[in-house]
């Protein structure tokens, strides 16, 4: 059976429908499913070219599968039977639009040419046939405009600069304000400067227009800002087979007063709330809207002008809403008074507005529990917890403009006016703030580095809005006080504004505010808590059995930790313990660094005892308000992990001879030490458990002052739980001798305190021998967490502080599909992982395990972390809401 490659909809006949994402794309099979019962609304007829032409298209060298065009043909005939008009018919031409849809929505990234079908005699059979000659010859600028940039490469500023000469002849602003003649002679401009680029005549047949625009969307896929897109949200290439194509009778906005076109939410994508809102534009076709060029009106304005109309958006917002259970994102034309939808689609929406929608339709019983936890992305929790500007701060803040809150969030930046700008800028570390007319698909790499986006045109539905609140970026839009005087200065109300000046935006409301204005950190309450709790219970109750056969019940979340303040911020992000407290970031404080660092120097156990002893009571006041802070919950505390030569640093004379000055020995003598200290890869060297090996008394200190902290709490009534772990492990006599050592001292603690303190004592599985033979190591140690850092490093054999240098050329190139150090790889470390799992819990049938690298925070390496039976994973404070989520969807996709 031959493939299928063509899908129609319209006028209730659609044979595809919503199932058929994966071909149709989205916006062809919600074109399809809203075509045919029950939702059967008012969808101009038209037919979808599927993704499978894409891949192939690629394949192929960008040619065609055989039997595509007449397939094609049969479908354009279908579809002029529908309408009762040709393509290319001089007298009452059909005009369709082809428009791109991917099977994940990528606003703005790829092509759609409108208008197509006119031609020099094509538009004066439009005029005779509609009596609006005016409407005819704007249709066909714009479709010469669309066509020659799009599908032909013509610089869209060519055309730009032609259509601003005419208006400044008459000294007119808005292009409806253009009238027939003007648009005869832009058509006529525009005409001779695409053959004088091209070498050739505008395209007059509208099958090879046709043609040409179709293979301007597949080409469309690969261009650069699409690919850009995909990579900033993470869509692998290969996840998708690419583009379809919708081919769709034009329904006309701009044929006067009674025309219009308009985007709309079912919800407000920026704050959640269940209120109705969008904008349109009355004589306007749908580009106008979303290019930002013009500022629209609000949708709550339509109620006034055409109740009817409104009222049957209305009745259609809830139609579709109750279908997909989820917001709508919808695009409309009114033509002549009567409602078309062009388009639906589940809508991008901020951090904040998902979790308020998600929480609502679970209690308007849209949705469950489970379907509201899948329905926020983990990483759009991070939106919820950007610093916010302090209200103190405001009310002695200079504000100088306001325009449309269009994404929330406080954006502070010195000003830059391309994207171009804003890359190079964030590079040099520079924050930036991204100030423009409005933006373009183009400026995605600048968006995504800017702090904030402030436009002076456009609205809450343009393109700079809607992907500011898929990015998580603070956004104001159609700011009108904004204008540009060159190319490095902005006017704000009389006042200039050069590039690199600093400003201010709060697109919470849309004001602006001249300079640096203080910011507060977010807290967890309301709505967040409230998702979040359920996503407690999910994991709390999961239950797994793991490949080693072992059941794993619960799945927790802590947090890594080094100080008290560490522990406040992972207790108010909602972390049920501490997960790695690293104990090296407690020595780089005076005096404690200076007695480690005669520590270190000295030449003989005694001295480096005497040293030791004068950290010790440091040491115990940091154990001990971090374990207080935790209030009863489990705090894993790592001992020593970094080389010595860390802390003795001496690059120069000058700093050798201060260093050697303050430690009070010989110059020539620090420098022989720090010579013997010199490793050529110090994450291999002499570290972790191998300096307690050579130096005892290192670990001994640091146990004694666990040991006397956690003492001081047991006397005091506080509650407490603390673990001991030794990293660096790739022998089971290094646990055994060192576990030896520290229960001793704990002993002789227990005795002088009159306490009876037992710690869990573990092992870090770091490198890959570790976990290989992890059934011998657990007979020495009562959990294990994985470093996932280091067992990346060492498995790959990619050292950390280099791998920058090529990594991208791998994911490029797809030699690689993810950042190993990002997202835990699951045929390398993660393997070695269930070998441990398996292995360990043979010996330990309940050995806890843990994983406390930075992959702790990742939602993918999350997912594979409840997939090998860990008990939790570790991450830092601030994404301890985004793991908290990320576990909770594993659990729910794990039963599917």
């Amino acid at each position: 059976m031959a493939t299928k490659y063509v899908y129609f909809f319209g006028n209730g006949d659609a044979d595809g429908d919503e199932s058929m994402r994966a071909e149709l794309g989205g916006k062809g099979a919600n074109l399809a499913q809203m075509a045919k019962k029950p939702l059967s609304l008012p969808v101009p007829p038209g037919f979808t070219i599927t993704t499978d032409v894409c891949q192939e298209f690629y394949k192929l060298g960008r040619k065609y599968p055989a039997g595509l065009a007449k397939e094609v043909d049969v479908y354009l005939a279908k579809l002029e039977a529908a309408m009762g008009k040709k393509l290319g018919d001089e007298k009452d031409p059909l005009l369709v639009s082809v428009r791109s849809g991917a099977a994940i929505s990528m606003p703005g990234m790829m092509d759609t040419i409108l208008n197509l079908g006119l031609n020099d005699k094509a538009v004066l059979g439009l005029a005779a046939k509609t009596g609006n000659e005016r409407f005819a010859w704007d249709a066909y600028r714009r479709f010469i405009q669309m066509y020659g940039d799009v599908a032909m490469g013509v610089d869209h500023d060519k055309f730009e600069a032609i259509i601003d000469e005419v208006k400044a002849i008459r000294g007119i602003k808005d292009d409806p304000e253009l009238n027939v003649d003007e648009l005869k002679l832009i058509v006529e401009k525009y005409k001779k400067m695409y053959k004088k680029e091209k070498g050739e005549d505008f395209p007059q047949d509208a099958k090879v227009q046709m043609w040409g625009a179709i293979g301007a969307v597949f080409g469309s896929w690969m261009n650069p800002r699409a690919i850009k897109y995909r990579k900033l949200n993470n869509i692998k290439e290969g996840a998708l087979k690419g583009t379809a194509v919708s081919v769709m009778a034009m329904v006309f906005g701009n044929k006067g007063n009674t025309s219009g076109t308009g985007v709309c939410f079912s919800r407000d994508p920026s704050t959640g709330e269940n209120v109705f809102m969008g904008e349109y534009l009355m004589n306007a076709q749908g580009e106008d809207v979303v290019a930002g060029i013009r500022t629209p009106q609000k949708l709550s304005q339509l109620e006034k002008e055409n109740p009817k109309v409104y009222d049957q958006l209305c009745k259609i917002r809830a139609r579709l809403e109750k279908h997909y259970h989820d917001m709508q994102d919808m695009e409309f034309t009114v033509e002549e008074g009567k409602l078309y939808m062009l388009q639906c689609r589940n809508g991008k929406r901020t951090g904040a507005a998902a979790v308020k929608m998600a929480v609502d339709m679970v209690a308007e019983k849209l949705i469950t529990k489970e379907q509201a936890l899948l329905r926020v992305e983990p990483e759009q929790l991070n939106q919820l917890l950007l610093p916010q500007l302090d209200k103190e701060a405001v009310k002695k803040a200079t504000e100088i403009a306001a325009g449309l809150n269009a994404s929330p969030g406080a954006g502070c930046g010195q000003i830059v006016f391309t994207a171009d700008e804003a890359e190079a800028w964030a590079k040099e570390g520079k924050k930036v703030l991204l100030v423009r007319k409005e933006t373009s698909p183009d400026d995605i790499a600048g968006m995504a580095v800017a702090q904030g986006i402030l436009t002076s045109t456009g609205g809450r539905t343009s393109h700079a809005a809607v992907v500011a609140r898929g990015m998580g970026t603070p956004c104001v839009c159609g700011c009108a006080d904004v204008t540009f005087k060159d190319a490095n200065t902005i006017v704000v109300k009389g006042k200039s504004y050069k590039k690199g000046d600093f400003l201010t935006i709060d697109g919470a409301t849309g004001k602006v505010y001249e300079g640096q204005v203080a910011v507060k950190p977010a807290t967890i309450s309301g709505d967040l808590e409230t998702f979040l709790g359920w996503a407690d219970e999910v994991r709390a109750k999961s239950s797994r059995t793991t490949a080693s056969g072992q059941k794993v019940k619960g799945f927790d979340v802590f947090a890594n930790g080094d100080t008290p303040k560490n522990a406040e911020d992972a207790f108010r992000f909602g972390a049920k313990g501490i997960g790695l407290c690293r104990t090296e970031h407690m020595f780089f404080d005076e005096p404690k660094l200076t007695a480690f660092q005669k520590m270190i120097v000295s030449e003989d156990t005694e001295a480096r005892k005497a040293n030791l002893a004068k950290i010790l009571p440091y040491q115990q006041k940091d154990f001990y308000e971090i374990i207080k802070a935790m209030k009863g919950y489990p705090v894993t505390i790592r001992l020593l992990d970094p080389p010595l030569n860390e802390f003795i640093q001496a690059e120069s004379k000058d700093q050798l001879k201060a260093l050697a000055e303050k430690l009070d020995i010989k110059p020539a003598v620090l420098a022989a030490k720090v010579a013997a200290l010199d490793e050529h890869n110090p994450m291999l060297g002499h570290r972790g458990c191998r300096l307690a090996i050579t130096y005892p008394e290192i670990y001994e200190m640091q146990v004694e002052a666990i040991a006397r902290a956690t003492a001081k709490l047991d006397k005091e009534g506080v509650a407490h739980e603390v673990q001991i772990m030794i990293p660096n492990v790739v022998s089971y006599r290094e646990v055994e001798q060192i576990r030896g050592q520290a229960e001793a001292v704990i002993a002789n603690v227990n005795k002088e305190c009159g306490t009876n303190l037992k710690f869990a004592i573990g092992s870090m599985v770091e490198f890959p021998r570790t976990a290989l033979i992890a059934d011998k190591v657990a007979q020495f140690a009562d959990f294990f967490s994985f470093g996932t850092n280091d067992l990346s490093q060492t498995t790959f054999g990619f050292s950390r502080d280099d791998y920058g240098k090529f990594i991208e050329s791998y994911l490029d190139q797809r030699i690689l599909e993810d950042d190993p150090f990002a997202t835990l790889d699951p045929d390398g470390p993660g393997a070695l992982m269930e070998i441990a799992e398996a292995k360990g819990r043979s010996v330990k049938k309940n050995l806890h395990l843990g994983i406390c690298g930075e992959h702790g925070g990742d939602p993918a390496s999350i997912a594979l972390c409840y997939k090998l039976g860990l008990n939790y994973v570790s991450c830092s404070p601030f994404r301890v809401p985004l793991a908290r989520l990320a576990g909770a969807q594993a659990v729910i996709k794990a039963k599917k």
